[in-house]
């Protein structure tokens, strides 16, 4: 597939007294939040959870400002926050109005069994397991990478893994990191790479970034 063919950057932020309400309210890290009514717009015609939303469109909202020649799309972060959570929502979770994941989504072993054997990099501080990494939150990061990206993205000082502001946030520094144009196809793979090398991952992530493309 490719990467999405329509690849939508940054979506509108919010001015300070937008729909009538003061942008303060985002969130306390005064980070770039989205129109409140984009974001009840676009949850409503796709189906993500507000709350998810939210963390993606801030994210991307705030990689424009740092690093616009990457020219991230919200659309991605929310393609891959389908695949590999479901919007927080896979095997029962969900996300609090916090952003935090209840219970905490923590993936398989990388044993070798189905994924690339990666032992364990944290001594379990993570993902609980002391033998093998394990993919967490709501975002699917492993531990060693976790270590390299994460970040605080709902400026509450504390740099989490299962909560999807942070979660997201991290994952738009990664696909950011090689400094590339994501909205050209064959960088938009590679960033992707990054983050899972699997051309079924690509396909599956493409897919839905390119649906979500459609509702803005």
């Amino acid at each position: 597939m490719g990467g999405p063919r329509a690849e939508h950057g940054a979506p509108p932020a919010a001015e300070p007294e937008a729909a009538g309400e003061p942008l303060a309210a985002a969130d306390p890290a005064d980070a770039p939040a989205a129109d409140p009514e984009w974001l009840a717009r676009v949850a409503a015609d796709t189906g993500i959870p507000k709350r998810a939303l939210s963390a993606y469109a801030s994210a991307a909202l705030t990689l424009a400002s740092e690093q616009p020649g990457c020219r991230l799309g919200w659309n991605m972060l929310a393609g891959i926050g389908s695949v590999e959570s479901d919007h927080g929502r896979i095997n029962g979770s969900r996300l609090l109005p916090s952003g935090q994941t209840t219970p905490r989504i923590i993936g398989v072993p990388l044993d070798g069994t189905r994924f690339i054997e990666t032992p364990d990099t944290d001594g379990g501080a993570i993902d609980g397991d002391p033998e093998w990494d394990r993919a967490v939150g709501p975002m699917q990061f492993i531990p060693q990478t976790w270590e390299m990206f994460g970040r605080d993205g709902n400026g509450d000082g504390r740099v989490e893994i299962d909560q999807i502001d942070d979660a997201a946030l991290s994952a738009a520094a990664l696909l950011c990191d090689p400094g590339l144009d994501l909205t050209i196809g064959e960088h938009w793979i590679a960033a992707l790479d990054g983050y899972n090398p699997s051309a079924a991952y690509n396909n599956d992530v493409a897919d839905a970034a390119e649906r979500y493309a459609q509702y803005g």
